[in-house]
């Protein structure tokens, strides 16, 4: 096994520390880029409501019925009670 000497473990250090910032300026920029996206979808969706057709105003319908004539009754009907 060989020993690693004080200049090695400095550039390991170095390279772990690139690393590290790579990976930071890597999640700050797809962070930004959501955040892009998500404000300029909002924008869209805002500018999709807004220049939508407008409702129709409510309409009323007023109808009048009109009776029919009632046929004639052509049965007759005979009711008888006991006086009591």
């Amino acid at each position: 096994m060989t020993e690693i000497g004080p200049s090695g473990r400095r550039e390991r250090a170095r390279r772990e520390q690139r690393r590290r910032r790579r990976r930071r300026a890597g999640a700050i920029l797809g962070a930004l880029l959501i955040a892009f996206l998500l404000f300029f979808a909002g924008l869209a969706l805002g500018r999709a409501l807004e220049e939508g057709p407008e409702p129709a105003a409510p309409q009323t319908l007023v109808r009048t019925l009109e009776p029919e004539t009632v046929p004639p009754v052509t049965r007759t009907l005979t009711v008888t009670t006991d006086g009591g």
